[in-house]
């Protein structure tokens, strides 16, 4: 069966670059409403971007132990159709989130050295089982801060199992989009700062260079 792998472009500020993404094959488009990022952008601002987005374009709200007001808030501004869990939330507090606002949800996992395979599957067997809104999880690289890592982690820890079902993300760019691809086989990839010429400002030669790249590497399974 052919797959084709889903690309998010993430931590978009700007409405060029919301297009530039969308032009070159973006499957999702992911907004930061974490104040503390330099990627952050106000539920007006994102609306507004929003309103431009076409059909079958998905949006992401990354949200960072967040209130359930806070999270209604935004949605019900800018009409977000997937949520991004990327704090210390817990398992009930995520479902409890998605639940109010009836949207499905996405939790990031910050991987660390000593992850194991085994904590990977019990993540993914625990948010299934809580939530019929559980949408898969997001592996992202774990450094002492919140939001995106912009740093690789050992993608031999993920299980072969879940990996079609996961998101792959943290330091992904054009150089090691191929490895993470035919390496992986990830569902989906997200990329942020790999394609920024500085933060929350997306370089266009990038995205399409990103988004090649991955087609690429997706074209080269297929012949295997």
């Amino acid at each position: 069966m052919t797959h084709r792998t889903r690309i998010k472009i993430c931590g978009l500020t700007r409405a060029e670059d919301v297009q530039d993404a969308i032009a070159a094959g973006a499957d999702a488009i992911g907004f930061v409403f974490y104040a503390r990022s330099p990627r952050y952008i106000q539920p007006d601002a994102a609306a507004q971007l929003i309103a431009k987005i076409p059909p079958f374009v998905s949006t992401v709200g990354l949200f960072v132990n967040a209130s359930v007001e806070e999270v209604q808030a935004v949605v019900a501004q800018t009409s977000i159709a997937l949520l991004q869990f990327h704090g210390d939330e817990t398992v009930a507090e995520c479902t409890a989130i998605a639940a109010a606002v009836n949207r499905p949800f996405m939790r990031a996992i910050r991987v660390k050295p000593d992850t194991s395979a085994a904590d990977l599957l019990k993540y993914e067997s625990d948010y299934r089982a809580a939530s019929r809104l559980f949408a898969g999880l997001l592996l992202d690289t774990y450094v002492d801060s919140y939001g995106g890592s912009g740093k690789v982690f050992d993608w031999s820890l993920i299980p072969a199992n879940i990996a079609p079902r996961v998101v792959l993300s943290g330091g992904l760019n054009a150089q090691n989009a191929t490895d993470a691809v035919q390496g992986v086989r990830p569902y989906a990839v997200d990329v942020s700062s790999g394609v920024e010429r500085d933060k929350g400002i997306k370089d266009v030669a990038k995205i399409n260079a990103f988004i090649a790249t991955v087609r690429v590497a997706d074209a080269a399974l297929q012949s295997k």
